[in-house]
């Protein structure tokens, strides 16, 4: 009889904890957004967290804890009960570059688990239209040239405009003054206004200038065009192998929430870019969908590990200080 109450509880156990799975989600998700509303890496949060809700028949409501980075949304996420009810968006400033300048109190890789990679936006490196350069060769050429008097428009200490103005010099071996900003809308303004030379924003957000013939692209970031200006190469084209950055985003949860609720969300991140509605939404502003092996919480773990390897040392060497 003990051996036939154990195998009747046994199977008792292997029905309940699937079906008690099954049931998520019965409440409402937060998904806390770790910036300010409004800004860009809002905007995409929203998109996706509306979209996800007729795939998961929950509301996803969107928590904006900005400040210190993105390090104290994120934090929040890392502290909160791994029950799948809270998930963090998160991109490369909040869960890379910051973890090189704040003092954090929780680790980005192990106290975070990946649910999936969002998409990329692109960088560019742009120029006031007068420069004497035309293309990202010239450009070189001319900072080479001019060492310390050319001025690159920045967004704080550790963004990633910053950083890829860091990576092109140390690519390049050229010199210019880095000026920090308080956002992109200044930079722009004054980039306009011939105050500084150069920038390199996410393209999506200065496409309609470059269209308009307000600035000049020298370059995509990256080994491969950019669909929104084909005509802009590479930086890998255009005179600068090497020099890769892409602006990405993803989706994590706390460490610990079982494996079936990751992908109970992951399949809901899935089904909301597969939507033509959404994939036309983030066309329109110049976001890449990754391929459906990228969109695995394995694949954004494997990402998220190689760019803080890489970008950690880079901030590190180059001194940078909040």
């Amino acid at each position: 009889m003990g051996r036939l109450a154990a195998a009747l509880a046994f199977a008792l156990f292997a029905v309940v904890v699937p079906a008690t799975a099954q049931t998520f989600p019965s409440k409402p998700i937060t998904m806390i957004v770790p910036f300010p509303a409004g800004g860009g890496s809002d905007i995409l949060a929203r998109i996706v967290a509306e979209r996800m809700k007729a795939s998961l028949g929950q509301p996803v409501i969107i928590e904006n804890v900005g400040g210190a980075g993105g390090t104290i949304g994120t934090g929040r996420v890392a502290r909160a009960a791994p029950d799948g009810y809270t998930v963090g968006f998160g991109q490369w400033s909040s869960h890379v570059g910051s973890g090189a300048l704040y003092p954090l109190q929780f680790d980005l890789l192990r106290d975070l688990t990946p649910v999936a990679r969002l998409t990329e936006a692109r960088l560019w490196i742009i120029g006031r239209p007068d420069l004497p350069a035309k293309n990202l060769r010239e450009l070189i050429a001319w900072l080479k040239a001019n060492p310390g008097k050319a001025t690159g428009g920045t967004v704080g200490a550790g963004s990633g405009v910053q950083l890829c103005f860091i990576d092109f010099q140390n690519s390049t071996g050229t010199k210019f003054n880095l000026v920090p900003y308080r956002g992109a809308a200044p930079i722009m303004q004054d980039l306009l206004a011939g105050q500084i030379d150069l920038s390199c924003p996410e393209a999506g957000q200065t496409l309609s200038l470059y269209r308009a013939g307000k600035i000049r692209a020298f370059a995509v970031m990256g080994q491969k065009r950019w669909f929104a200006a084909p005509e802009v190469p590479t930086t890998e084209e255009a005179g600068a192998p090497g020099l890769h950055m892409t602006f990405w985003y993803g989706l994590w949860a706390p460490a610990g929430v079982p494996k079936d609720i990751i992908a109970r969300l992951n399949a809901a991140v899935v089904d909301t870019f597969a939507d033509p509605a959404v994939r036309a939404r983030l066309t329109e502003q110049g976001h890449e969908i990754p391929s459906r092996d990228q969109l695995k919480p394995e694949a954004l773990g494997k990402h998220h590990k190689s760019e803080i390897d890489k970008w950690w040392p880079i901030i590190k060497a180059a001194g940078i200080k909040l």
